[in-house]
């Protein structure tokens, strides 16, 4: 009796055995937003690294220009996220000087630190503009493209507190919208899995940025930390490089609609 053997031809050709090729970049083109500090201009440096053109964009040109200084071949462009203008403007630029884009990383975000009682309108809505609306936005203009030639990777900066509550941080802008690109980034990677085209999420723990700013010296932040994380510090912004060259590039082709979480075990608790 003949084997059920599995079609070849659905299964993707098996690469020599040069695991570290798979997470090459080279030839491809990433625009990676939020990159005018922190976590963004790290990101930026990490994909150019595996041989990616980069383009960034945030609202502070001057930082801007000091990052594509530093990373050859890069292209800056400013942009103001909560400007659904701006965004169109912004990736229509990028596609003129660079041609596709091949990689996204929506990594803007900001945050409020209030109680709801306290909380405007205003603040919340800002705060969805941004870190949701601009998500879907950008994923939708950059992924027309991607689904056109049959591929690419989205990934989408979410954090722990899209899966988590942040209080005794108290901060419900910020984990309403992180929650909301967790299931925005599954939906995405089914509407395009059969395009070619796959999107995930990256979501990290505590990490010094310019919204953690002091952190890192608050003694009751220490506590705080070192008492609720298996692991019991704030991230470096190098532990993070691993997480986002596996999903912008093929060495996770077959992950799509996920959630990689990188929170010193924070949400196993």
């Amino acid at each position: 009796m003949l084997s059920q053997a599995t079609p070849t031809s659905s299964l993707q050709t098996v690469p020599e055995l040069d695991p570290m090729s798979l997470f090459r970049l080279d030839g491809r083109v990433a625009l990676v937003t939020g990159a005018s500090s922190g976590l963004g201009a790290r990101f930026a440096r990490v994909l150019a690294a595996a041989g990616a053109t980069v383009a960034v964009t945030g609202r502070r040109a001057d930082r801007l220009a000091s990052l594509v200084a530093e990373v050859p071949g890069s292209v800056a462009v400013t942009c103001d996220l909560a400007d659904a203008d701006a965004r169109e403007e912004m990736v229509a630029d990028v596609l003129a000087r660079l041609g596709r884009i091949d990689v996204l990383v929506n990594n803007a975000g900001l945050s409020h630190t209030v109680r709801i009682e306290d909380e405007t309108l205003e603040q919340f809505r800002g705060v969805l503009e941004v870190n949701t609306t601009a998500v879907w936005h950008l994923s939708k203009l950059c992924g027309e493209g991607m689904v056109a030639r049959g591929s690419g990777s989205i990934v989408n900066v979410a954090s722990m507190l899209g899966l988590v509550g942040s209080t005794p941080v108290k901060q419900a802008n910020y984990a309403a919208s992180k929650g909301a690109v967790v299931n925005l980034t599954r939906e995405l990677a089914l509407q395009w899995a059969r395009r070619g085209v796959r999107v995930n999420a990256l979501c990290p723990g505590w990490f010094l940025t310019e919204m953690t700013a002091g952190m890192d010296t608050d003694e009751g932040s220490q506590r705080h930390v070192a008492a609720n994380s298996p692991i019991p510090r704030l991230g470096a912004e190098h532990e993070l490089d691993g997480a986002i060259l596996y999903l912008a590039s093929d060495a996770s082709s077959f992950m799509t609609g996920q959630s990689l979480v990188v929170d010193g075990g924070w949400t196993a608790r």
